[in-house]
């Protein structure tokens, strides 16, 4: 098995809109697909994280609103599982009056599987001619586990598993060591380095587009405007990021490519060890190869932390796999060197929160690009964080699954807190 091409496969893809709101799109549109009939009822159980995440971003193609609910009307009417994770593509304003006229009639509702400790999206439609229908996916952003049509179950895999173990890559990564995932990075083929600056040209042009908003990248400039930050490597590596991910986080229809099933760690994963390697006059081959391997840590990390842990992904996941890419480019595959960067970036921002996807995560984009470069400058000149020093293990994996145990057991309580919080503003 080839680990790189499994994680490109299953885990960078392109992705319109914040990633969990968009799956619950794409779980309507898989049990709507069975249907003829107009929707009469359609009731949808999603776990903490997904439900957390969809509840303040903002969803293409809709001029602004928000919310899971609506994107689960939308993927019902579009109805085409065959545009994946650029579901959201395939909507316009008359769609968009329909979806709305479904919220509106009470014909879509949701409720948080608050049992649900793994990723986890259900949906169960009825319609006006009496047909029925449920799909669950469950375990990935894109996976399928169970489809059912009037009773008559079409695809039952995993066992509805709530945990990320449907692909044995995962498990894989699981056993990886950093030397392996360099190794990976290392073998990756001309198809594997073509699809890496696909992705690359995909978040620029997410970017660019952000340029256009006055969000968190622009007030970035207006520091730099007022003299109060200077234009340098970091700086324009956190507005390059931070524009990105407002345009990501605005709703604008604009794909981008993700990482770890997660369009805003595509943005960390892939955009800041692109910048730096340019701006350092690294060779194009060795910044792609960089990015290879980011994405391999960004998956690896978060087999330990979970697919959507109560802890910042774009920060902490793909913060990891970028500051891991810098320090590729400068040393090669140093693994001490690699360690200590590792080390660095947990240390510093190994606690930041995860409450859903929002405009605000352009400011933890921000901060992980920040972070990541400090980090891997200080590994590349042999300093760094020790396992003298609090939950830092000997060795970077160790730091890694340390993270996980902290991210998975210590903050077990904190999704549902954070939910529930959600919820009473709701009200």
């Amino acid at each position: 098995m080839n680990i790189l091409k499994e994680v490109l496969k299953y885990q960078v893809y392109p992705a319109m809109g914040c990633t969990e709101p968009v799956s619950v799109a794409l779980c309507a549109a898989y049990a709507a697909a069975q249907l003829d009939g107009a929707i009469k009822s359609a009731h949808f159980r999603l776990d903490p994280g997904t439900y957390k995440n969809g509840c303040g971003v903002r969803i293409p193609n809709t001029d602004g609103e928000k919310g899971n609910l609506l994107a689960a009307a939308m993927g019902l009417l579009i109805a085409k599982p065959e545009l994946q994770m650029e579901i959201l593509s395939g909507a316009d304003k008359e769609l968009l009056a329909m979806a709305k006229k479904l919220v509106a009639e009470k014909k879509v509702l949701l409720e948080v599987a608050a049992e649900k400790q793994g990723f986890y999206i259900e949906a169960n439609l009825e319609s006006t001619d009496g047909q029925t229908a449920q799909c669950v996916i469950a375990g990935s952003h894109t996976e399928v586990v169970r489809l059912v049509k009037n009773g008559h179950i079409l695809k039952d895999t995993c066992q509805q598993q709530e945990t990320n173990d449907c692909h044995a890559f995962k498990q894989s990564l699981k056993n990886a060591t950093l030397a392996d995932l360099i190794a990976w990075a290392d073998q990756a083929d001309g198809a594997d380095l073509t699809y890496i600056k696909k992705g690359v040209e995909m978040n620029l042009k997410a970017a660019e587009m952000g340029q256009a908003l006055q969000k968190v990248g622009f007030y970035i400039k207006e520091l730099v405007r007022k003299k109060l930050l200077h234009m340098d490597l970091i700086t324009s590596t956190k507005i390059l990021t931070a524009c990105a991910a407002d345009a990501r986080m605005d709703g604008q229809a604009v794909p981008v490519m993700s990482s770890g099933e997660s369009g805003n760690q595509g943005v960390v994963t892939i955009l800041v060890p692109w910048k730096v390697g340019k701006e350092m006059e690294v060779p194009e081959e060795k910044i792609l190869r960089s990015i290879a391997l980011s994405h391999l840590l960004n998956g690896y990390v978060k087999v330990f932390t979970g697919e959507l842990a109560p802890i910042c992904g774009c920060a902490i996941a793909a913060g990891v796999g970028a500051t891991a890419a810098i320090v590729y480019q400068q040393r090669g595959g140093n693994v001490a060197a690699m360690t200590l960067a590792i080390n660095n970036i947990i240390s510093d921002i190994g606690g930041m929160l995860c409450d859903g996807a929002k405009s605000g995560c352009a400011l933890k984009v921000v901060s992980s690009a920040d972070a990541a470069i400090r980090s891997a400058f200080m590994g590349i000149n042999d300093y760094g964080i020790t396992e003298v020093e609090g939950f830092v293990g000997r060795s970077a994996e160790e730091t890694i699954q340390n993270l996980g145990s902290i991210s998975t057991i210590g903050m077990r309580a904190v999704d549902p807190m954070i939910v529930g919080i959600m919820q009473e503003k709701m009200k």
